[in-house]
């Protein structure tokens, strides 16, 4: 194959590979499908990548065919030389092929076998994904998934992440949908990975994997209506599935769950007794990366600001220290997020107790090295309260620098 040369016209200005499918845009330039469709529609590019003329992410791409024969005939000539041809690429679908694929999904014995094509068809193209968007398959993947139909809950989750729906698609399709949200928190309660059988574990893996990142999706676009109801079945399963720590990207996911539904309703309650609050904590000693920390912090921050969660966060050993060990060590977020718990904690639990402890672990050192840091005004303002608030009990203690409580105003 090195020693063949390859016409230029062969080649994708973008990829610099053979083209196997072949497409001209408006701007008159072909373009490898795969490569072209990358540039519109996940990179968000809006110019000819060659003329620089406007591309409309709405443009039409035609293929090229003329030219698709040209360079398999081309390939089938140069096949001794290793060159391998390239099939006729699948048709891009129409509208009647997606109404096919919609009508089959009504049908029971004919579901699994649409999902898997629904999955082929969605990764050969860009056109395929977006346009079974546009025609209605993540709403009917939602409501096979809400009639609990057997066998299909971790196909059509597949499926409906693989679409990657945007946004401003999902949002009606799961904007009051409290049914939804029942269903999938079903999915992960039956699905809690106690089968002997290992082949099992790893379809409780997937099917939880899947789920996670689903409500990841569908919590970036909930509504206060559907957050506000949520029911305390909803947080033991999202907990339930914390716990296994299965991997980080399903951690960071849940976590995001998490934050979103602190701020609405009751849901600070029900996720403190859903038994959040030591196993952030637990999660935090593993030392997890970056952006989980800032994610626990996150949901301990909402916690701490309810007398239960401060309870529990108090009742646990590490609770005090953990925080005061990340500040200054991970990121100017942990840091903000910490001085928001140590500050409920000295408000309204600051127990002659609490405030040794805080002693004992260097929470209060900590407060005072932060002063001196390059930390936010809100930050400095918060510090600084704590440590005023508190002088009486720390100035006289020999865990904490006379210098470093004397460095605030």
């Amino acid at each position: 194959m090195d020693s063949v040369e390859v016409p230029h016209y062969f080649i994708c200005p973008i990829s610099l590979q053979i083209m196997k499918d072949p497409v001209i845009t408006i701007s008159g330039i072909t373009y490898e499908r795969e490569s072209i469709e990358r540039w519109l529609f996940t990179d968000h590019n809006t110019t000819c990548p060659l003329t620089n003329q406007p591309l409309p992410h709405d443009s039409h791409l035609t293929p090229n065919h003329t030219l698709r024969r040209l360079i398999q005939a081309w390939c089938t000539l140069n096949s001794v030389n290793g060159v391998e041809r390239y099939p006729t690429p699948r048709a891009p679908l129409d509208r009647p092929g997606v109404l096919k694929l919609l009508h089959d999904l009504t049908i029971p014995h004919l579901q699994l076998k649409t999902l898997n094509l629904i999955t082929i068809l969605a990764s050969e193209n860009e056109s395929n994904r977006r346009f079974m968007v546009q025609a209605g398959v993540p709403s009917s993947l939602i409501l096979l998934i809400v009639s609990k139909t057997h066998r299909v809950d971790l196909e059509c989750l597949k499926v409906l992440h693989s679409l990657r729906v945007s946004p401003e698609d999902l949002k009606p399709l799961v904007a009051e949908n409290h049914d939804f949200i029942e269903a999938l928190t079903l999915v992960l309660l039956s699905n809690n990975g106690d089968d002997d059988d290992d082949d099992d574990d790893d379809d409780h893996v997937i099917i939880r994997t899947t789920t996670s990142l689903v409500l990841k999706s569908i919590f970036d676009v909930a509504v206060e209506k559907l957050l506000v109801r949520l029911k305390p079945e909803f947080f033991e399963a999202v907990l339930s599935v914390l716990r296994c720590r299965i991997s980080q990207q399903v951690i960071k996911a849940l976590l995001h769950v998490l934050v979103q539904a602190c701020p609405w309703g009751s849901n600070r309650t029900k996720i403190v007794e859903a038994g959040a609050v030591p196993e952030l904590i637990e999660l935090e000693l593993t030392m997890p990366e970056k952006r989980t920390t800032e994610l626990v912090f996150g949901v301990l921050d909402h916690l701490c600001s309810c007398a239960d969660g401060r309870a529990q966060f108090l009742k646990h050993a590490a609770g005090i220290a953990i925080v005061s060990k990340r500040i200054l060590r991970v990121s100017p977020v942990t840091d903000d997020r910490a001085v928001r718990i140590l500050s409920s904690v000295c408000k309204y639990s600051a127990t002659n107790e609490v405030l040794q402890e805080m002693l004992r672990v260097g929470a209060a050192s900590k407060l005072c090295f932060l002063l001196q840091a390059n930390c936010s005004s809100f930050v400095r303002e918060r510090t600084r309260w704590i440590l005023k608030m508190h002088s009486g009990v720390w100035k006289n203690s020999p865990c904490i620098s006379v210098y470093l409580l004397s460095c605030y105003p």
